[in-house]
């Protein structure tokens, strides 16, 4: 697995999921019991980490790396 995967931390590993799970920045916020500026945070991070210019790439590069895998 790519090194930014190590990198994540346990609350951006379920951002990134739900990201992938195509849920949007307030949705993630209310399923993590967080304010969306919190969420918006974990995403930027998310996105810095994996070196994405945006939340698509992110998760491409989720299913790439095998850190999320289909179905």
């Amino acid at each position: 697995a790519p090194a930014w995967v190590a990198r994540l931390t346990d609350r951006e590993a379920d951002v990134l999921r739900l990201m992938a799970a195509g849920l949007t920045n307030a949705e993630i916020a209310g399923r993590l019991s967080v304010g969306p500026a919190t969420a918006k945070t974990h995403v930027a991070a998310v996105l810095a980490k994996t070196g994405a210019r945006d939340r698509t790439q992110a998760v491409i590069a989720a299913y790439e790396s095998g850190f999320i895998t289909p179905g």
